[in-house]
Protein backbone atom coordinates (compact mmCIF):
# COMPACT_ATOMS: atom_id res chain seq x y z
CA UNK A 1 0.00 0.00 0.00
CA UNK A 2 1.94 3.05 -1.36
CA UNK A 3 2.28 5.72 1.89
CA UNK A 4 -0.04 9.01 1.85
CA UNK A 5 1.26 12.10 0.90
CA UNK A 6 1.07 14.83 3.55
CA UNK A 7 0.01 17.91 2.13
CA UNK A 8 -0.21 21.47 2.89
CA UNK A 9 -1.77 24.02 0.99
CA UNK A 10 -0.59 27.46 0.94
CA UNK A 11 -3.19 30.47 0.05
CA UNK A 12 -6.23 28.63 0.70
CA UNK A 13 -8.95 31.13 1.04
CA UNK A 14 -8.16 32.39 -2.44
CA UNK A 15 -10.16 30.79 -5.74
CA UNK A 16 -7.42 28.56 -6.52
CA UNK A 17 -7.03 27.28 -2.92
CA UNK A 18 -10.79 26.55 -2.43
CA UNK A 19 -10.73 24.48 -5.05
CA UNK A 20 -7.79 23.01 -3.71
CA UNK A 21 -9.82 21.69 -0.63
CA UNK A 22 -12.59 21.03 -2.69
CA UNK A 23 -10.93 18.59 -4.67
CA UNK A 24 -8.65 16.35 -2.37
CA UNK A 25 -11.52 13.59 -2.30
CA UNK A 26 -10.16 12.43 -5.82
CA UNK A 27 -6.73 12.19 -4.18
CA UNK A 28 -7.02 9.51 -1.04
CA UNK A 29 -3.05 9.46 -1.13
CA UNK A 30 -2.94 13.21 -0.13
CA UNK A 31 -3.65 13.77 3.30
CA UNK A 32 -4.36 17.59 4.41
CA UNK A 33 -2.28 18.56 7.38
CA UNK A 34 -2.42 22.18 7.45
CA UNK A 35 -3.73 25.48 5.05
CA UNK A 36 -2.63 28.56 5.51
CA UNK A 37 -4.74 32.15 4.65
CA UNK A 38 -4.74 35.76 6.02
CA UNK A 39 -7.71 34.80 7.95
CA UNK A 40 -7.04 31.14 9.40
CA UNK A 41 -10.81 31.41 11.61
CA UNK A 42 -12.71 31.58 8.01
CA UNK A 43 -11.40 28.42 7.00
CA UNK A 44 -13.63 25.28 7.13
CA UNK A 45 -11.39 22.30 6.80
CA UNK A 46 -12.28 18.67 7.50
CA UNK A 47 -8.89 17.85 7.90
CA UNK A 48 -5.75 19.40 8.76
CA UNK A 49 -4.79 22.86 10.53
CA UNK A 50 -6.24 26.39 9.97
CA UNK A 51 -2.34 28.39 10.49
CA UNK A 52 -1.75 31.85 9.20
CA UNK A 53 1.39 32.72 6.91
CA UNK A 54 3.71 33.52 9.73
CA UNK A 55 3.30 30.09 11.44
CA UNK A 56 3.95 28.34 8.33
CA UNK A 57 7.12 26.78 10.36
CA UNK A 58 5.66 25.74 12.97
CA UNK A 59 3.37 23.55 10.77
CA UNK A 60 2.96 19.67 10.66
CA UNK A 61 5.50 17.66 9.20
CA UNK A 62 4.43 17.29 5.35
CA UNK A 63 5.26 16.12 2.15
CA UNK A 64 4.20 18.55 -0.42
CA UNK A 65 3.34 22.40 -0.29
CA UNK A 66 1.33 23.46 -3.24
CA UNK A 67 1.07 27.47 -3.12
CA UNK A 68 -1.04 29.42 -4.78
CA UNK A 69 -0.66 32.84 -2.83
CA UNK A 70 0.81 36.25 -3.78
CA UNK A 71 4.64 37.20 -4.58
CA UNK A 72 4.76 38.48 -1.18
CA UNK A 73 4.00 35.83 0.69
CA UNK A 74 5.63 33.24 -2.07
CA UNK A 75 9.71 33.71 -0.35
CA UNK A 76 7.96 32.53 2.88
CA UNK A 77 6.22 29.52 1.30
CA UNK A 78 9.03 28.04 -0.33
CA UNK A 79 11.63 28.97 2.72
CA UNK A 80 9.35 26.55 4.86
CA UNK A 81 9.12 23.60 2.25
CA UNK A 82 12.67 23.93 2.08
CA UNK A 83 13.09 23.89 5.31
CA UNK A 84 11.30 20.70 5.78
CA UNK A 85 12.55 19.34 2.66
CA UNK A 86 9.33 19.09 1.41
CA UNK A 87 8.33 19.08 -2.68
CA UNK A 88 7.00 22.45 -3.81
CA UNK A 89 4.05 23.39 -6.16
CA UNK A 90 3.23 26.68 -7.19
CA UNK A 91 1.11 28.43 -9.39
CA UNK A 92 1.75 32.22 -7.78
CA UNK A 93 1.82 34.76 -10.40
CA UNK A 94 3.78 37.86 -11.06
CA UNK A 95 7.04 36.59 -9.29
CA UNK A 96 10.10 38.78 -9.79
CA UNK A 97 13.39 37.52 -11.81
CA UNK A 98 15.07 37.22 -7.88
CA UNK A 99 12.32 34.81 -6.32
CA UNK A 100 12.70 32.48 -9.96
CA UNK A 101 15.86 32.84 -9.21
CA UNK A 102 15.19 31.06 -5.79
CA UNK A 103 12.64 28.63 -7.11
CA UNK A 104 16.01 27.54 -9.50
CA UNK A 105 18.24 27.17 -6.32
CA UNK A 106 16.11 25.66 -4.29
CA UNK A 107 15.70 22.59 -7.08
CA UNK A 108 19.35 21.63 -5.94
CA UNK A 109 17.17 20.32 -2.79
CA UNK A 110 13.90 19.41 -3.11
CA UNK A 111 11.94 19.26 -5.96
CA UNK A 112 10.39 21.79 -8.09
CA UNK A 113 7.72 22.81 -9.97
CA UNK A 114 6.25 26.20 -10.96
CA UNK A 115 3.50 26.82 -13.79
CA UNK A 116 1.25 29.47 -14.98
CA UNK A 117 -0.87 26.73 -16.38
CA UNK A 118 -2.09 23.62 -14.51
CA UNK A 119 -4.59 21.91 -17.00
CA UNK A 120 -3.71 18.58 -17.67
CA UNK A 121 -5.38 18.58 -21.07
CA UNK A 122 -3.24 21.49 -21.95
CA UNK A 123 0.04 20.15 -20.77
CA UNK A 124 -0.45 17.18 -23.15
CA UNK A 125 -1.59 19.22 -26.09
CA UNK A 126 1.75 21.53 -25.68
CA UNK A 127 3.15 18.26 -26.05
CA UNK A 128 1.38 17.21 -29.63
CA UNK A 129 2.04 20.95 -30.38
CA UNK A 130 5.87 20.24 -29.93
CA UNK A 131 5.94 17.13 -32.46
CA UNK A 132 3.39 18.21 -35.06
CA UNK A 133 5.48 21.36 -35.38
CA UNK A 134 8.62 19.08 -35.85
CA UNK A 135 6.91 16.90 -38.45
CA UNK A 136 5.35 19.75 -40.56
CA UNK A 137 8.17 21.95 -41.03
CA UNK A 138 7.23 25.15 -43.49
CA UNK A 139 3.48 24.67 -42.68
CA UNK A 140 1.59 28.22 -41.62
CA UNK A 141 0.66 27.90 -37.21
CA UNK A 142 -1.99 30.15 -36.44
CA UNK A 143 -3.27 29.91 -32.60
CA UNK A 144 -6.68 31.38 -31.68
CA UNK A 145 -7.53 32.03 -28.15
CA UNK A 146 -10.82 32.62 -26.82
CA UNK A 147 -11.94 34.00 -22.77
CA UNK A 148 -14.31 36.14 -21.69
CA UNK A 149 -14.81 39.97 -21.44
CA UNK A 150 -12.63 40.80 -18.47
CA UNK A 151 -9.00 39.23 -19.15
CA UNK A 152 -6.81 41.84 -19.80
CA UNK A 153 -3.53 40.10 -21.07
CA UNK A 154 -3.85 38.75 -25.03
CA UNK A 155 -2.63 36.76 -26.12
CA UNK A 156 -3.28 34.13 -23.20
CA UNK A 157 -0.44 33.57 -21.12
CA UNK A 158 -2.00 29.71 -22.49
CA UNK A 159 -1.43 30.62 -26.21
CA UNK A 160 2.29 32.03 -25.09
CA UNK A 161 3.08 28.51 -23.66
CA UNK A 162 1.80 27.10 -26.68
CA UNK A 163 3.60 29.07 -28.92
CA UNK A 164 6.59 27.89 -27.22
CA UNK A 165 5.81 24.95 -27.53
CA UNK A 166 5.37 25.18 -31.64
CA UNK A 167 8.78 26.85 -31.74
CA UNK A 168 10.62 24.35 -30.17
CA UNK A 169 9.29 22.40 -32.89
CA UNK A 170 10.55 24.93 -35.54
CA UNK A 171 7.38 27.02 -36.23
CA UNK A 172 6.98 30.45 -35.95
CA UNK A 173 3.35 30.83 -34.75
CA UNK A 174 1.07 33.38 -35.30
CA UNK A 175 -1.46 34.86 -32.83
CA UNK A 176 -5.20 36.22 -32.35
CA UNK A 177 -7.66 36.59 -29.45
CA UNK A 178 -10.90 37.09 -28.40
CA UNK A 179 -12.72 38.31 -25.57
CA UNK A 180 -16.30 37.50 -25.27
CA UNK A 181 -19.04 36.18 -22.54
CA UNK A 182 -18.11 34.29 -19.72
CA UNK A 183 -15.38 31.48 -21.64
CA UNK A 184 -13.66 30.15 -19.53
CA UNK A 185 -10.89 29.65 -22.14
CA UNK A 186 -10.67 28.21 -25.74
CA UNK A 187 -7.08 27.42 -27.75
CA UNK A 188 -7.08 26.40 -31.14
CA UNK A 189 -4.56 25.59 -33.37
CA UNK A 190 -4.06 25.38 -37.06
CA UNK A 191 -1.05 24.16 -39.37
CA UNK A 192 -1.82 25.02 -42.40
CA UNK A 193 -0.14 23.24 -45.69
CA UNK A 194 -0.18 23.13 -49.14
CA UNK A 195 -4.02 21.51 -49.28
CA UNK A 196 -4.54 20.05 -46.37
CA UNK A 197 -5.01 21.30 -42.51
CA UNK A 198 -3.74 19.84 -39.13
CA UNK A 199 -6.71 21.13 -36.18
CA UNK A 200 -5.80 21.21 -32.33
CA UNK A 201 -8.10 22.57 -29.66
CA UNK A 202 -8.42 22.60 -25.50
CA UNK A 203 -11.50 24.19 -24.74
CA UNK A 204 -11.81 24.43 -20.58
CA UNK A 205 -15.72 24.25 -19.26
CA UNK A 206 -14.81 24.43 -15.85
CA UNK A 207 -11.97 26.07 -14.05
CA UNK A 208 -11.23 23.69 -11.09
CA UNK A 209 -9.30 21.56 -14.09
CA UNK A 210 -6.38 23.62 -13.10
CA UNK A 211 -6.81 22.92 -9.29
CA UNK A 212 -7.14 19.24 -10.85
CA UNK A 213 -4.34 19.15 -12.43
CA UNK A 214 -2.25 20.76 -9.78
CA UNK A 215 -3.22 17.80 -7.07
CA UNK A 216 -2.24 15.50 -9.80
CA UNK A 217 0.65 17.03 -10.64
CA UNK A 218 1.68 17.50 -6.70
CA UNK A 219 1.43 13.65 -6.24
CA UNK A 220 3.33 12.92 -8.71
CA UNK A 221 6.01 15.92 -8.02
CA UNK A 222 6.82 14.46 -4.28
CA UNK A 223 7.48 10.97 -5.20
CA UNK A 224 10.74 12.62 -7.29
CA UNK A 225 14.18 13.67 -6.62
CA UNK A 226 15.57 17.05 -6.06
CA UNK A 227 15.03 19.10 -9.32
CA UNK A 228 13.48 21.56 -11.18
CA UNK A 229 10.51 19.79 -13.24
CA UNK A 230 7.62 21.27 -15.55
CA UNK A 231 4.18 20.26 -16.56
CA UNK A 232 6.33 18.45 -19.99
CA UNK A 233 8.07 16.96 -17.47
CA UNK A 234 4.45 15.10 -16.09
CA UNK A 235 3.53 14.57 -19.99
CA UNK A 236 6.86 12.58 -20.13
CA UNK A 237 6.62 10.72 -17.21
CA UNK A 238 3.01 8.91 -18.37
CA UNK A 239 2.86 6.44 -21.14
CA UNK A 240 0.97 8.12 -23.24
CA UNK A 241 4.15 10.57 -23.94
CA UNK A 242 5.24 7.68 -26.25
CA UNK A 243 8.69 7.97 -27.44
Amino acid sequence: MTTPISLLIHGASGRMGQSLLGLLHERPSLQLVAATSRQPEALLLHEGEALAPSQLFAAPAFDLMIDFSLPEAFDGALAAALTRKAGFVSGTTGLSDEQRSALESASVHIPVLWSANFSLGVAVLADLVERAARALPGWDLDIVESHHIHKKDAPSGTAILLGEAAQRGGAEPHYASLRAGDIVGEHWLQFAGQGERVELAHRATRREIFARGALAVGEWLARQPAGGYTMRDWVASHSFAGA
